[in-house]
């Protein structure tokens, strides 16, 4: 049960010029079900991403790496469900470069021209045969409109496709920007267990390019948690064609901020998009915690609660047994903090002051607003100036419920 996750028809979602998408049954873990996926870029145009950074990273994740670090032009991405290519040793980097090769071959391109993404169970081999025979039939439906395909093609255990698109306007010019996400659970920054597709039709210098991607998570897919869990095969890519008449070099270019913070603003709702459909998640919170000497303490306080499993199942219950929150801000791992200056609301009510119970607080009021599907936890630590803010939902019982029966 999704919580206010909003899905564009299909009629506004636009396609990106200069990027076509294609899906295929592949069977990788269930038939009937279109679970590959092929993006075929334009010549010239710039790709960047970010990656997990558990040390157990999957397969296609390390080859992901080495051909973006190579600099060549990459021309094609290749995406599958069901099958992580995690914890699968030389075999599964075999099948990566496999994998790569095969779609090579049928585009006419060379293996390190093609990054490849898996998202699905780990530990188990990939079944590569069947994953390059349906390549043909992937790249046979390949079109320009097949975003929303491809966000029902890139699912898990979400329950919605996650996808947004936008038209901006820049300077006399107009731009396009679409991008997909998936994920559900296993999420935690740095990364988390999605795979996210960001593409524009502005041009933007490769160089640029990694440092905007880089940022851009930052403030998106690095500040969403559902269960503490990093996953091995978090991506986050950012796809310029070029093919609009506009192109940026560097920051200095007036047009650089109003073209980062759409794509930033854009990433950012596909963060949160995977939050509200978060394993079995009927609420979505928003922890913001203000006042903080530095960034690093203002997100270890907001990871604290955010990851709570007391914190989280209050709110499912819609429990204002708030002491939990004031126990994780404790816990969170500033050593000199001064609970006296520490001051929390939850909504628009002040539930503690000073460090306490605030005089004026009714559990009533706490509980009308744990009743809402958006809540909001503010945080004061009298400290600074920082502010951090981190997105989240609660634990409910479905979470339980499809996390032991995942692999069924």
């Amino acid at each position: 049960m999704a919580v206010n996750l909003y899905i564009p028809p299909e009629s506004q979602i636009f396609p990106i010029e200069g990027i076509e998408i294609g899906t295929a049954e592949a069977g990788i873990r269930k038939a009937n079900r279109r679970d590959l996926t092929v993006f075929r870029l334009a010549e010239g145009s710039s790709v960047a991403g970010v990656f997990t950074r558990n040390r157990f990273r999957a397969a296609p994740v390390q080859v992901c790496e080495k051909h973006l670090a190579s600099g060549h032009d990459i021309r094609a991405l290749v995406v599958n469900t069901g099958n992580a290519n995690a914890g699968t040793g030389e075999g599964g980097l075999k099948a990566a470069h496999d994998t790569c090769a095969a779609l090579g071959e049928t585009l006419g391109l060379a293996p390190t021209q093609i990054l490849p993404f898996s998202t699905g169970v780990i530990l188990e081999p990939l079944p590569v045969d069947r994953l390059t025979a349906a390549l043909p039939a992937a790249v046979a439906d390949a079109s320009a409109n097949h975003w929303f395909a491809a966000a029902h093609s890139i699912m898990t255990t979400d329950t919605q496709p996650k996808i947004v698109s936008k038209r901006v306007a820049l300077g006399k010019h107009t731009i396009t920007i679409t991008g997909i996400s998936k994920g559900a659970g296993m999420i935690k920054p740095n990364m988390a267990t999605m795979l996210g597709f960001l593409a524009t039709d502005a041009g933007i210098s490769p160089e640029l390019l990694r440092d905007m991607t880089s940022a851009i998570a930052d403030r998106s897919f690095n500040r969403i948690t559902v269960d503490g869990d990093t996953s091995t095969n978090d991506s986050f890519v950012i796809m310029a064609t070029g093919k609009a008449p506009v192109r940026i070099e560097a920051v200095s270019d007036p047009l650089y901020t109003p073209l980062y913070e759409a794509l930033a603003d854009a990433a950012k709702e596909l963060a949160q998009k995977i939050v509200r459909d978060a394993e079995g998640a009927t609420k979505f919170m928003t922890i913001q915690v203000e006042e903080a000497g530095t960034q690093e303490e203002a997100l270890k306080v907001a990871y604290a609660v955010a990851q709570s499993p007391l914190v989280k199942t209050a709110f499912f219950a819609s429990d204002p047994n708030l002491g939990r929150i004031l126990c994780a801000i404790g816990y969170a791992g500033i050593d000199d903090l001064d609970v006296g200056k520490v001051h929390l609301w939850l909504g628009d009510v002040q539930v503690a002051s000073r460090g306490e119970r605030h005089l004026g607080y009714q559990e009533a009021d706490g509980q009308r607003v744990m009743k809402e599907a958006e809540i909001v936890v503010r945080i004061a630590l009298g400290r600074g100036d920082k502010t951090e803010t981190v997105y989240t939902c609660d634990f409910s019982h479905e979470y339980v419920s499809i996390n032991a029966d995942y692999r069924s």
